[in-house]
C-alpha cells in the first residue's frame, strides 16, 4: 500500500483522573465558568473546562517548553 500523506492518528483514548481541590480553588473554579458562560452564552461543567485549562496553561509554559525540548534553563 502507498504510504500515505496523513500519518496513523494517536492514541485519543480520554484518561479519566480523579482530583481533590481545595474549597478556595472550587469557588475560583466556580466563578470562572460563569465568566465563561457570560462570554461565550453556553454554560460548561468545570470538569470540562479543566481539561482545556491545563491545556492552555502547559502550552503556554516556556519553562516547560523548554525542558521538554531538552534546552538548557534560560
Amino acid at each position: 500500500m502507498a504510504a500515505l500523506k496523513l500519518s496513523k492518528l494517536p492514541d485519543r483514548t480520554p484518561i479519566k483522573i480523579g482530583i481533590a481541590v481545595l474549597p478556595e480553588l472550587h469557588d475560583r473554579l466556580e466563578a470562572y465558568a460563569a465568566a465563561y458562560a457570560d462570554a461565550y452564552g453556553t454554560a460548561e461543567p468545570i470538569a470540562e473546562l479543566i481539561p482545556a485549562m491545563l491545556t492552555v496553561f502547559l502550552d503556554s509554559d516556556r519553562a516547560f517548553a523548554r525542558t521538554r525540548r531538552g534546552d538548557p534553563a534560560s
